[in-house]
């Protein structure tokens, strides 16, 4: 968008700005967390790790594809600025491991994992954006233990939503946000989105959204 003459480009970013966020309710029910708001939950989640984790040599980070791959890149940097130290990073493509996979799509993006390193006796912090049924949490727990046998596996997620159907709980959350069963969460990331926070929304509205954008 170009400023109109002698319009700052500030205030156009503005309006830019909230032009998305009009666009981005005409896809959800409500708004549970904002661009700020996830940053500083995750400053916190950085800091109570490093408090928790004295020895960060032995630890290394998971992303669990999709949106759990840049949220774990973005505690990598925030813990490496608090601590020093920069921890080893990696990612996981759960999709064959999960046992739900008919209901995931027709046809699955398979992207792949990355993990360059050993896992065998080290602190394993896995990363999801959020926290549902669990199932996704089981399909990775599966996949890590084939690369290794870690001393510890933790669970970090942004957003932890309910209506867990398996015994699996997160050891660092950002914020629990009470949905019903129809309602989904969805996190927004920039370098996939083009837009940061996380909002609850249906399957209704998101077909509604592609409509529209078609």
């Amino acid at each position: 968008m170009v400023p109109p003459a002698g319009q700052p480009e500030t205030a156009c970013a503005i309006i830019a700005s909230a032009f998305r966020e009009e666009t981005l309710k005409q896809t959800y029910l409500r708004r549970v967390m904002t661009s700020e708001e996830m940053e500083s939950e995750l400053s916190r989640i950085a800091t109570e790790i490093t408090k928790k984790h004295q020895k960060l040599s032995s630890m290394v980070l998971i992303g669990i594809r999709r949106r759990g791959v840049p949220l774990a890149q973005r505690l990598q940097k925030k813990i490496e600025k608090l601590s020093g130290e920069k921890v080893p990073l990696g990612i996981l493509d759960i999709t064959f491991y999960r046992d739900d996979l008919s209901l995931v799509a027709n046809q699955p993006i398979v992207e792949g994992s990355h993990l360059d390193f050993d896992l065998t006796d080290k602190d394993v912090l896995l990363i999801d954006d959020v926290l549902y049924t669990g199932r996704t949490t089981r399909a990775a727990l599966e996949s890590v233990l084939d690369y290794g046998r870690p001393r510890r596996i933790e669970l970090v997620v942004l957003i932890d939503r309910g209506h867990r159907e398996l015994p699996i709980q997160a050891d660092y959350i950002g914020k629990s946000v009470e949905t019903t069963e129809n309602e989904m969460v969805e996190v927004l990331v920039s370098s996939i989105d083009g837009e940061e926070g996380a909002v609850v929304t249906t399957k209704e509205l998101l077909r509604k959204g592609e409509t529209a954008d078609n």
